[in-house]
């Protein structure tokens, strides 16, 4: 009897974890639109801050070969913050096509993508064209990204 009473009892645990678990391929598209809607023209602080509600506070994220220290820092959300309102509202057309995504087991994602922006850069007030295919490995910790390393191809 007490076998039963256990064997019952890791059976339902076991199950509500799986119930529990983060299905991956639907947080990775649902990471692409959220993290594409920040780039476009009419994009406000509201598209920012849903975007990094997906991310940890001390979120890593490098962006090679321009940022190559993803080390997580306590800062991390408020600095992608800082920067990423910098560039809010910089294109005055933005697109994007997912074009892959991979999971790793429970714990990564990668997304690849073709995008192509045009606009005003805010610091030299330069305009900037440009299209280009990403990738970007989100390493998870729970339901939420813990590292970003984007790449170019």
């Amino acid at each position: 009897m007490k076998h039963l009473i256990l064997f019952t009892l890791l059976f339902y645990s076991s199950f509500s974890l799986l119930a529990k678990e983060l299905d991956l391929e639907k947080f990775a598209h649902h990471y692409f639109k959220l993290m594409t809607e920040t780039q476009k023209p009419n994009a406000t602080s509201k598209e920012l801050e849903s975007y990094l509600s997906l991310l940890t506070d001390d979120i890593g994220h490098s962006h090679l070969p321009y940022v190559v220290d993803d080390s997580r820092l306590p800062d991390g959300k408020a600095s992608m913050r800082k920067g990423m309102t910098f560039y809010l509202g910089a294109h005055d057309k933005y697109e994007a096509t997912l074009l892959d995504v991979f999971v790793f087991n429970n714990s990564a994602i990668a997304i690849r993508y073709k995008n192509y922006a045009k606009g005003v850069h805010p610091q030299n007030n330069q305009p900037i064209e440009y299209s280009q295919t990403m990738m970007e490995v989100l390493e998870l910790e729970g339901d939420k990204v813990a590292v970003i390393r984007k790449y170019h191809e």
